[in-house]
């Protein structure tokens, strides 16, 4: 291979793991259907902002992320989205319990908001 087709090649393979590009994102509906798969796990979602859940005393702050497959509960501890709101982020898949293949307190925790 050339210098030039070198050169195409690790910037495409730089970019495959940008977390700006169009791509990669991870259904709810799969990360629903199948939690065991994912716990542990980072992902990249997006979609659009259900619900939104505060509570200052437990320092708890939450938010219902929806993508047209599934929704999720994502904890976050930067600033709450307005109900509406299109969101891309990245996160851990948590759950408080998986049992039979079926979670118990599925959740993303929030590691990164995305453009």
């Amino acid at each position: 291979m050339n210098n030039r087709t070198w050169a195409v090649l690790l910037a495409a393979l730089a970019l495959a793991g940008c977390d700006y590009l169009p791509f990669g994102y991870t259904p709810v509906g799969d990360i629903v259907a199948a939690p065991a798969n994912f716990e542990g796990k980072e992902v990249k979602l997006r979609g659009m902002v259900r619900d939104v859940t505060k509570l200052p005393v437990l320092n708890v702050k939450m938010y219902t992320l929806g993508d047209g497959t599934a929704e999720i509960m994502v904890a976050t501890e930067g600033n709450l989205p307005a109900v509406n709101d299109r969101i891309a982020l990245k996160g851990i898949v948590k759950s408080a319990l998986i049992l039979g293949g079926q979670s118990l307190g599925l959740r993303v925790e929030e590691t990164k908001r995305l453009p």
